[in-house]
């Protein structure tokens, strides 16, 4: 294991040069202190978990000291927020540290976000507040536990330095891993100022040190795009088939590796419900629940557009088309281990939409929990307890008697079949109100709840003695909270 003093850097992406980013020290903040830190994250640096106890930690994961070796860049790109195109964009209250290379041979970026003014800031000030760190760091976490594809959130560290949002709170700075920060936006930036070398410059970075296989291609652009189409299609079959709502989809926030980042306004279904916005700011839906499978494929077609300098049009074409299918091999396979099925059968798509609509027709169907429950006990019992949540009990006890039969065709026994359902039905998810909790705790200074809450879920599958609490529903008060785009 490492400490803090003999990490080793190797900044790829600065070596890029100013053109792709602007060299910026981090504004230090008053009284740092941690306020919750990832041990698993620690990992991915080969730091000891007892390095986070040193009083250096704070400052140096804080931007109040840097290493010698850190290179801090603020990254230039651009992107289509909300449909509409913002020519220029870049980290304007983000810096990447630097990139640490660990014993693995693993490139993880330190993004240190929160770290004050950029020339990317336009007329914010370049502060993260506590409440959207915190949000920030347990949905990294969150996601990484389900199995989702995500960044990494290394830690949070809060302050005394005062930020104005609708009320006076207090600056926080989020420290975040991920082998990339590369956005779609990026590429879209060089296209459309019409730097096509640096464009050209780019995608040879991002193959040579993400997607090296491309190389062995005869067209590694075109198969580039189609690799980053199948992780992001693969991305978002899993947040359909978790409920997982990111509620800010622009391309700037949309991944070049096929990852989730940038949170903002995110949200689990509670009660299930396709058409559930979770952005207060969302006014049209446009990153609705059931709007996320599109936008991806919109994003990706952006994508392609910024690439029409290095690959022939009709080959983007083809491959765009190759989105959807590849998203619903991967939804449905997720559905069918959710349901508890080993094997596919054609008539699954079926079951699987019958049982959404009818989720859909209720209006107190707990989506995580109505898959938990279906592998508590043998799927006769197991039907009785969920079937009290839906509304059109006659179309239930038809998709039920379908489902048995389905089950039956398997041939597990139930402690098998409950192992199965329990190691991908999580028990533990995060829900909003759980987040404010812990977030109005640490406001007042406790920072117990969200320590406690981000080991919860840490282990989202695995029933915790004691923590019954953290599986309930949700109180009425926390299905309604209303989460914007605010930092």
């Amino acid at each position: 294991m490492k400490t803090l003093d003999t990490l080793t850097f190797d900044n790829r992406f600065a070596g890029l040069g100013d053109g792709f980013s602007t060299h910026i020290l981090p504004e230090p903040i008053a009284e740092p202190r941690l306020v919750v830190v990832s041990e698993s994250a620690l990992a991915l640096l080969d730091l000891d978990p007892q390095q986070a106890q040193r009083e250096v930690f704070a400052e140096l994961f804080s931007g109040n000291q840097l290493w010698s070796d850190a290179e801090p860049r603020a990254m230039v790109y651009s992107g289509h927020q909300f449909g509409g195109y913002s020519p220029r964009l870049g980290d304007g209250r983000g810096l990447l540290l630097g990139e640490v290379l660990n014993d693995a041979g693993e490139h993880w970026d330190l993004h240190l976000k929160g770290a004050g003014m950029t020339p990317y800031s336009r007329m914010g000030d370049g502060r993260a507040v506590l409440r959207s760190s915190i949000r920030e760091f347990l949905a990294s976490e969150a996601l990484h536990a389900l199995g989702i594809p995500s960044s990494r959130a290394l830690c949070v560290t809060g302050s005394s330095t005062p930020v104005w949002r609708e009320k006076q709170e207090t600056a926080a700075m989020l420290v975040r891993l991920a082998p990339s920060h590369i956005r779609f936006g990026h590429f879209e930036y060089f296209y459309y100022t019409r730097q096509h070398e640096q464009l050209k410059q780019l995608a040879d970075h991002v193959i040579e040190h993400h997607y090296p296989a491309c190389l062995e291609q005869p067209q590694p652009y075109a198969v580039l795009l189609k690799a980053v189409l199948e992780r992001t299609a693969e991305m978002i079959a899993w947040w359909q088939a978790y409920g997982f709502c990111h509620g800010v989809m622009n391309t700037d926030n949309m991944s070049i590796l096929g990852i989730t980042f940038d949170f903002g306004p995110y949200a689990f279904l509670d009660d299930f419900d396709a058409k559930h916005i979770c952005n207060h700011s969302d006014d049209t839906g446009r990153y609705s629940f059931s709007n996320q499978v599109p936008i991806a494929h919109w994003n990706l077609s952006a994508l392609a557009q910024a690439l029409t300098s290095l690959v022939e049009v009709d080959t983007l074409s083809e491959t765009l088309d190759l989105f959807l299918p590849i998203y619903q091999a991967h939804y449905h396979d997720l559905m069918r281990k959710r349901l508890g099925f080993t094997s596919a059968e054609d008539s699954d798509e079926e079951l699987i939409q019958r049982l959404l609509t009818l989720m859909q027709a209720g209006t107190a169907t707990d989506y995580s929990l109505f898959f938990r429950h279906l592998g508590d006990q043998a799927p006769a019992e197991a039907l009785k307890v969920v079937r009290n949540d839906f509304v059109d009990l006659q179309g239930f006890d038809a998709w039920a008697a379908d489902y048995r039969t389905r089950v039956e065709r398997e041939g597990f026994e139930q402690t098998e079949r409950q192992a199965r359902m329990h190691a991908v039905n999580p028990l533990y998810v995060l829900r909003n109100y759980l987040a404010q909790e812990a977030i109005a705790a640490a406001e007042a200074g406790d920072y117990a709840p969200v320590r406690e809450l981000h080991q919860v879920l840490t282990r989202p599958f695995d029933e915790q003695p004691g923590k019954q609490h953290y599986a309930q529903r949700p109180p009425d008060w926390g299905k309604h909270l209303e989460i914007s785009c605010s930092s």
